[in-house]
């Protein structure tokens, strides 16, 4: 099940030549797609594209009929050595996943795709989350194309040029035998707009045709000495056609006049932004016409040297607008000028900052220092809305103060003390209900009982554990790599065990292999917990091999313990409810503490309560709509019991816990409460009591459309407590 479903909205991709596409950045790639006469899309799933392999999920029926394959890969590895169907046949295939992590486990068969060249169109759909919105290191795609000599695009953020982008870079990649790779930001993915569609084309040369005539050419593998020659031919005959390719299709593209002495060189994903900061100081107009010259690299690599050149040509200097760090665009032209002896100043990183995301406002500060010191007379600050200038005015700087004496901190009455903010941060964590957080409570429970121990976090959900008010964890390497990380410290030299945490969907990507089989083979004797939530939850709910849903179009249902098992691994516990504390508090102690030798694994499995309720809700209110009995626990803190501890809050830190005022007038502190978006998992009140700390927790049932015995029994409960109510006020001692 993930995130979002696009079944309503996939029945757009139908659009005929002539009509009015209208939708979502995503789903006009995958519309350029099907008009591009693709034969495969595979990928991994990953933020910020996520959706794309949703949408394709979603599209696979309008697939089949055109005779598309959709594989759902199992790493970004697999599915870039998926391209190697268009390596000796005339097939068209796209990948897709998330950079620069995706990008760095593909690496390895992009770099063999790229040395040995492809027959057909490969395209790599990278969704570049630099900057705002991004959940991994800050890099680029940009060093992984100029180290492979793939062509790298960079599209203007609107639908048009999106769907040219991915058509032109079918026939760039035939035109020169070389693999592109198509980046696009979060916001390019999520936009809406339209384009004229053209009709979905089924692949001339298909799949069934290659497989009924098998071809093959030795001079593609990458083996000595093709690979010398492999080398020798990119640079002088693949390098050449891709740069005739896009000088002939005007891939790149000019606006504004282009007299002048000074102008702007900026990456396609960039214009939007550019654009934006220009209207502000009144030199652009709604629609982007502008008589600033810019140079708009929608193709980021190769550079067009003549292109550059011609543009720069007359004129003084140039601002280059490269987002990200190194400024691989910025040295490479530089470089181009200076080699045709053209003196124009290049100005990039000493106007912008050498990292961080590029916003409107950064922009807008470059601009003005560029045409402050260029042309004066269109810097003018007084263009600018009033609310612009005051967030580009310059912050004081602290004037030094001459040290007091003595005497006058003597005579001088103290500062009142910073007020208290009245709500502390509260860090990203997990979502309400969620099966992993008992683990962690859990674990700090163990560690309370048997001291600190070495913690390799991983790549999901899990990784929220470093933060409060768990404060757990001391690395994360990479997907499925949690066991990996902790492999260093299996030694004889102590009787300690590290922990090491790994996600269902991290499991099936790489650490069953890197991690669990690494361990066997090593005879490592640490412990990893494998949390089984049931999907790839963190990157939006996608089915694995594991989860428990059926899956039209996937095999599904199989076992992480029988996989483990199957490696080698002999010490290994299930556990199927995640939420009894006691439970894997018990068995975390008993994998720290066994004399047992050998990998420990621990799989935690409880459903990931965003997709039950997603599965749930609709459910329960038709059925409540229908007028059936629907039943749903709630969990609540008896305020006359609650001593304002906040245990619940420390050991669990669940979204739905909060503090409210004492009822009690002779105590101050706050007691608990569980706030309306409590789901009834019951972690708070399990982990206060598994702790031996608290026994306010009380369980309730919300009753929907309740039956005669439920009225009954309402009545009963009601009377009886009331009578032991008034019992109690009566015998209260009261003073007047």
């Amino acid at each position: 099940m993930a995130e979002r479903s696009f079944k309503k909205e996939v029945e757009k991709l139908r659009a005929g030549a002539g009509e009015v596409f209208v939708g979502e950045g995503i789903l006009a790639v995958t519309k350029a797609l099907l008009q591009s006469g693709v034969s495969y899309v595979a990928g991994y799933q990953g933020a910020p594209i996520s959706h794309l392999m949703d949408v394709l999920a979603d599209a696979n029926d309008i697939m089949e009929e055109l005779g598309v394959r959709f594989e759902n890969s199992a790493s970004e590895a697999t599915a870039a050595a998926t391209l190697a169907a268009s390596v000796n046949y005339p097939l068209r295939g796209a990948i897709t996943f998330k950079a620069t992590a995706g990008t760095n486990v593909a690496s390895d068969p992009l770099s063999n795709l790229a040395s040995g060249g492809v027959t057909g169109g490969a395209l790599i759909i990278v969704g570049e989350d630099y900057g705002e919105g991004s959940s991994i290191m800050q890099e680029r795609s940009h060093a992984f194309a100029m180290k492979s000599q793939i062509w790298l695009l960079d599209p203007r953020p609107n639908l048009p040029s999106i769907v040219k982008a991915v058509e032109k870079s079918f026939e760039l990649s035939e035109a020169s035998n070389t693999p592109v790779m198509l980046q696009l930001r979060i916001r390019s993915c999520h936009m809406h707009g339209h384009f004229v569609a053209k009709d979905n084309v089924r692949p001339a040369f298909g799949l069934a045709d290659a497989m009924d005539n098998p071809s093959r050419d030795v001079s593609r593998i990458v083996l000595p000495p093709a690979s010398f020659v492999h080398e020798e031919e990119k640079i002088h005959r693949r390098w050449p056609a891709a740069v005739d390719f896009i000088q002939r299709e005007q891939l790149n593209e000019f606006f504004g006049a282009q007299d002048g002495s000074y102008g702007l060189v900026l990456q396609g994903g960039m214009y939007n932004t550019v654009i934006r900061a220009l209207q502000l100081l009144d030199l652009a107009d709604v629609d982007g016409n502008t008589d600033v010259p810019l140079y708009v690299m929608n193709v980021a690599y190769p550079l067009v040297d003549d292109e550059l050149r011609g543009f720069c040509q007359g004129k003084e200097a140039v601002l280059m607008i490269e987002e990200g760090q190194p400024e691989f665009i910025e040295q490479e032209a530089t470089s181009s000028l200076r080699r045709a002896d053209l003196q124009t100043r290049m100005h990039g990183k000493d106007m912008f900052p050498r990292a961080g995301e590029y916003t409107t406002t950064v922009v807008l500060k470059a601009l003005l220092k560029f045409f402050g010191r260029y042309q004066p007379d269109m810097q003018a600050l007084e263009r600018l809305p009033e609310g612009v200038r005051a967030s580009l005015a310059p912050r004081p700087v602290p004037v030094p103060v001459r040290a007091a004496t003595a005497e006058e901190m003597a005579n001088t009455a103290p500062a009142p003390a910073a007020p208290v903010p009245e709500l502390h941060p509260r860090p990203p964590g997990f979502c309400t209900g969620c099966p992993e957080r008992p683990v962690f409570s859990a674990m700090k429970l163990v560690q309370k009982e048997l001291g600190p121990h070495h913690i390799s976090c991983d790549i999901g959900c899990h990784l929220f554990s470093i933060l409060p008010p768990f404060n757990l964890g001391a690395t994360t390497m990479g997907y499925g790599l949690g066991s990996a990380g902790a492999a260093a410290f299996s030694t004889k030299e102590t009787s300690r065990r590290t922990i090491s945490m790994m996600g269902d969907g991290g499991f099936w990507h790489n650490g069953l292999t890197s991690g669990v089989g690494n361990a066997v083979f090593n005879k490592n004797d640490n412990v990893l917990v494998i949390i089984d939530n049931g999907y790839s939850a963190a990157t939006g709910g996608q089915d694995v091999l594991s989860s428990k849903a059926s899956n039209k179009i996937r095999t599904t249902n199989l076992s992480i313990e029988k996989a483990v098992r199957g490696v080698g691994v002999e010490w290994v516990r299930t556990i199927s409810n995640t939420y009894s504390i006691t439970t894997m508090q018990d068995t975390l102690r008993e994998a720290l503490t066994t004399t047992a030798k050998g990998p420990k694994v621990i799989i935690a499995q409880s459903e990931c309560m965003l997709n039950k309720q997603r599965r749930v809700k609709p459910l329960v209110r038709k059925a409540t709509a229908e007028g059936k009995r629907v039943v749903r626990e709630r969990f609540g803190v008896d305020p006359d019991t609650c001593t304002g501890d906040h245990s619940c809050i420390r050991i669990s830190g669940c979204p739905s816990l909060s503090i409210k005022d004492n009822p009690d007038p002779l105590r101050t502190d706050p007691v608990a409460t569980v706030l309306n978006s409590c789901v009834g998992c019951g972690v708070c009140g399990e982990a206060s009591h598994a702790a031996v700390l608290c026994p306010s927790f009380y369980r309730a049932e919300i009753v929907s459309n309740p039956d005669r015995g439920d009225r009954l029994w309402a009545r009963v409960a009601s009377g009886v407590i009331g009578f032991l109510q008034r019992r109690l006020a009566a015998r209260e001692v009261r003073y007047v």
